[in-house]
C-alpha cells in the first residue's frame, strides 16, 4: 500500500504516545489501531500489524528497565509460561473470531480497571516494600496471568491492565516493578502472536515498522519517567488511562 506523508506522520506520532501510555500504563493500542484503520486497513490486519510496533516498544521498555535494576526476573520462568500460552491462544481467537468481540472485551476491561483503582486501589498499588509472592505459591496468578496472555493475544489494546492486575494484584509488585515486567511478559506473548499473524500474512511491514519508531522513542521517555514520578502519580496515571480507554472503546465503531 501507499504510505503518505500525513499516513507516516501520523503513525509516528500515535506510535510516541502509545509508547509512553503502554509502558506506564496501558491502552496506547486505543490511538494505534485507530491510526491504522484511517489508512484503509481492516481491523484483522490493523491488529496484527500493530504487533509490530507492540513488540519494539517492550523491548526498548524492557531494557530501559533493566539497566534502572527495575525488572525482577527472578521468577521469570513461572510468570512468562502462562501468560505466552495465553497469548498462542488469544493470537488464534483473533484470527478467526469476529472482530465484533473487540469492543464489548475492551470496554468491559477499562471499566472493571476503573473501578478497582478507585474502591481498591491498594490492590493494584501496593505500597513500596510489600512482600512479593512467587507463582508457584500463588495458584491464582497462573489464572491471571494466563488470563492475560488470551485477552493481549486476542486484542493487544488494554493488556497492559490485565497483566497489571496479575502482576502487582496477585503477585504484590510496586507498580514500577510490575510495570516492568508487564512489558517483559508483553514481549513475549505478542512475539507469540506475531508468529500466528505472519503465518496468517495478516501484516503489513511498512505501516508496521513506522509505527515502531514512535514507539520505541515513546518507551525510552516513558521508562525515565517511571524511574523518577512517585507511585501516587503513577496510580492516578493508571487511573486517568483506564478511562480514557473506555472513552475510547464507547466512541469506537
Amino acid at each position: 500500500m501507499e504510505i503518505t506523508l500525513t499516513h507516516g506522520l501520523l503513525l509516528v506520532v500515535t506510535g510516541f504516545l502509545a509508547g509512553i501510555i503502554n509502558t506506564l500504563a496501558g491502552g496506547g493500542s486505543n490511538l494505534t489501531l485507530p491510526a491504522l484503520m484511517v489508512m484503509g486497513l481492516p481491523a484483522e490486519v490493523a491488529n496484527a500489524t500493530n504487533r509490530v510496533g507492540v513488540t519494539v516498544q517492550s523491548i526498548t521498555a524492557m531494557i530501559g528497565f533493566h539497566k534502572h535494576g527495575k525488572l525482577d526476573t527472578d521468577d521469570k520462568g513461572p510468570i512468562l509460561l502462562p501468560t505466552i500460552l495465553g497469548g498462542f491462544i488469544g493470537a488464534a481467537l483473533a484470527a478467526y473470531a469476529p472482530s465484533t468481540l473487540i469492543k464489548p472485551l475492551l470496554l468491559g476491561t477499562m471499566l472493571l480497571m476503573a473501578l478497582i483503582i478507585l474502591v481498591r486501589p491498594a490492590i493494584i498499588a501496593p505500597e513500596l516494600g510489600t512482600p512479593v509472592n512467587r507463582v508457584k505459591d500463588t495458584p491464582k496468578s497462573w489464572f491471571w496471568l494466563t488470563l492475560a496472555g488470551i485477552y493481549g493475544g486476542f486484542v493487544q489494546a488494554g493488556v497492559g491492565f490485565v497483566l497489571l492486575a496479575a502482576l502487582a494484584g496477585s503477585l504484590r509488585y510496586d507498580l514500577v516493578r510490575a510495570n516492568a515486567l508487564k512489558v517483559f511478559c508483553t514481549l513475549f506473548f505478542t512475539l507469540a502472536s506475531l508468529l500466528v499473524f505472519i503465518k496468517e500474512d495478516l501484516i503489513l511491514w511498512v505501516p508496521g515498522l513506522i509505527l515502531a519508531a514512535g514507539t520505541m522513542v515513546g518507551a525510552h521517555l516513558a521508562v525515565k519517567l517511571a524511574i523518577k514520578v512517585s507511585p501516587k502519580v503513577l496510580k492516578w496515571f493508571l487511573f486517568l488511562m483506564t478511562l480514557c480507554g473506555s472513552v475510547a472503546a464507547m466512541l469506537s465503531d
